[in-house]
């Protein structure tokens, strides 16, 4: 948060040299009322304000009345208030360049005054009464307030009323002018606001936690929808909270960036959000966030632009890489860790069964139609052991480890509670493209192909690290190489990116004029179709230059790569494979998407299917 001049060691308001003037970001326009209110509040805030109070008449365009109870403004001060250039926030060149507060330029009073009818009044502690100025003419009188300041700004654009006809109604006027105030406020949760407009309180928000704040602007199902970030870099702190993917919204409405305390609309910020949600967002779904940005002051230029919506950034790349690394980390975690794992199960419309497992069927499911699952997860899916009469399938052979390292392991299903498991134990396979499984809270249907994908691309990602060092991924010699007919593109692009092909675990290399041959492929998708796993990679390659190649690796070839080696529709997986599947997504992180974006899983409680079946009623 920025620091706030303290009234105690107040400085007097000055004009600024010319030389300081000339290297200011000057141009302070008044584009709407929304831009008159955003100034105000600045100047209210750095008077050390801790109620302000926002008056409005026709969304702002007739009237707009600023009330705070800071520091105030001393008599003789009150006409160099009113003058452009001048301010009490900076005074030199060094203090230009560590700016710790809203206001800086000492332009807003004078650009409000050009454009409107302005008056300001205000009261120090150690005043007898408060002084009343008029812009237009500069004439003083005494007036009756408590300690703070009033600025009243009538008639906007009355002077320019070509300006004035590119306003919108009033109630588009009001809603920009409520925004401005809800920036502010997210941001500065120890001060109160109020809003009137036309003697009506549309918008009251008191003095609160930062918690609560978030609450009372953005609503309870943001935060529901939403997970805190907090993380430490050095210099750079970054906190707020991020939306769940799920819970993306078709505008981009719902984003708020501060750097110290300064709401602004930055790109390097945006980029570094955007990318951390590049393989769990769906479409053109858009992210929702509140995230606040503190960085000392002299390592952030404000003076940028005559909005100060924009800063710039000393080490840009070290907070691109730090915003990235600070809300991945918070979409990490599964939903499926959210779910709790203990207490009673959620009660149902009649008597409990006995505590006692229930002994299942023993009847053994068809052997499948392909080989063996690939799963990471094969063998210790609990500690507990299996029962010997247990029915294992025929198939139950060992199954290769996703992932070259990890041993292998057999697959099996372990008959223990269910309340042991977050996605419960399967039941069986629907359609050739869902999984069904039971578990404490009733029916949960998982998509296998989606969920699959995540894992191999965890997996994946894992194996080739950050995209920053020389790791690659490991490779499976094929006994019989793969040919296949290649276009130009695809054989340019064979030759050129060897490199590149090599780290991602691919030999794709020419046989003959028109003709491509893959001679191993990434160890964790052996299983694949060699051919179409290397068209796709090509595909990507044509697309993007290496070196941008290798810094969207995860996000761009490893998905590409993690969606061929997923099981594919219409498999048909034993009881053994549908567990092993289950387990390893409880285990890896946002497992809840697949890398394009779609749900992987659904939760259907007990409560839900008795309202399916009218039972209870």
């Amino acid at each position: 948060m920025p620091t706030l001049l303290p009234t105690t060691t107040r400085r007097p308001i000055r004009e600024l040299p010319d030389t300081l003037i000339s290297q200011i970001a000057a141009g302070e326009v008044v584009e709407r009322p929304a831009s008159v209110v955003r100034e105000l509040l600045d100047n209210a805030l750095d008077a050390g304000a801790t109620q302000i109070t926002l008056r409005l008449a026709s969304g702002g365009v007739r009237a707009i009345v600023v009330e705070d109870d800071g520091a105030g403004i001393p008599a003789d001060e009150l006409p160099l208030a009113l003058r452009r250039h001048a301010t009490s926030k900076i005074d030199s060149l060094a203090a230009l360049e560590q700016v710790g507060t809203m206001g800086f330029r000492g332009e807003a009073l004078a650009a409000i005054g050009s454009v409107a009818e302005l008056s300001l009044t205000s009261r120090t502690a150690d005043d007898a009464h408060a002084q009343r100025i008029d812009a237009r003419t500069g004439e003083l009188n005494p007036a009756a307030r408590a300690t703070g300041t009033t600025v009243e700004v009538r008639e906007l654009f009355f002077s320019t009323p070509a300006r004035r006809k590119f306003l919108k109604s009033d109630a588009t006027e009001l809603g920009h002018c409520l925004e401005a105030v809800r920036r502010h406020a997210l941001v500065r949760p120890e001060v109160g606001f109020a809003v009137w407009h036309e003697g009506r309180l549309v918008e009251q928000l008191r003095p609160a936690s930062a918690e609560q704040r978030l609450h009372d602007v953005l609503g309870a199902d943001f935060v529901a929808a939403s997970r805190p970030v907090e993380m430490q870099v050095g210099p750079l702190a970054i906190r707020g909270r991020v939306g769940l993917p799920e819970a993306a919204r078709a505008r981009a409405d719902l984003q708020y960036t501060y750097v110290n305390g300064r709401h602004v609309r930055d790109r390097l910020i945006g980029h570094g959000v955007r990318s951390a949600y590049e393989d769990v967002l769906h479409g053109t779904r858009q992210p929702s966030y509140v995230l606040r940005i503190d960085i000392a002051p002299d390592r952030v230029d404000v003076n940028v632009h005559p909005t100060k919506s924009e800063v710039r950034f000393r080490e840009s790349r070290e907070v691109h890489q730090a915003v990235r690394r600070a809300v991945e980390q918070a979409l990490a975690l599964s939903r499926i860790a959210d779910a709790p794992q203990d207490g009673p199960a959620e009660p149902h419309g009649e008597a409990q069964p006995s505590a006692a497992p229930t002994p299942l069927p023993a009847w053994r499911p068809a052997p499948p139609i392909q080989g063996s699952l690939v799963l990471q997860h094969a063998a210790t899916l609990h500690a507990r052991e299996m029962p010997q009469d247990w029915p294992r399938s025929p198939s139950a052979a060992p199954v290769p480890a996703l992932g070259v390292g990890v041993r292998q392991e057999t697959a099996v299903a372990a008959l223990a509670p269910i309340d042991d498991w977050p996605l419960g134990r399967a039941l069986a396979q629907l359609g050739g493209l869902y999984v069904l499984a039971e578990n404490r809270h009733g029916l949960v249907i998982v998509d296998m192909h989606a969920a699959h994908e995540r894992i191999v691309y965890e997996q994946l990602k894992a194996r080739l690290g950050d995209g920053h060092g020389e790791r690659t991924i490991d490779s499976q010699p094929l006994l019989i190489p793969a040919t296949f007919s290649a276009t130009p593109t695809e054989v340019a692009a064979a030759e050129s990116h060897s490199g590149t092909l090599a780290r991602l675990g691919l030999d794709v290399a020419p046989l003959s004029p028109g003709v491509l041959a893959v001679r191993a492929v990434p160890a964790a998708l052996r299983e694949a179709d060699a051919v179409a796993l290397a068209r796709s990679v090509l595909g990507e390659l044509s697309e993007h230059d290496a070196s941008a190649l290798v810094q969207r690796a995860h996000d761009e070839i490893l998905s590409t790569m993690a969606c061929h080696g997923a099981v594919r529709a219409n498999r048909r997986l034993t009881l053994e494979e549908m567990n092993a599947l289950l387990r390893d997504m409880e285990r890896t992180e946002r497992a809840d998407l697949c890398n394009h974006g779609r749900p992987t899983w659904r939760q259907v409680t007990i409560k839900e299917l008795d309202t399916l079946f009218l039972r209870g009623r």
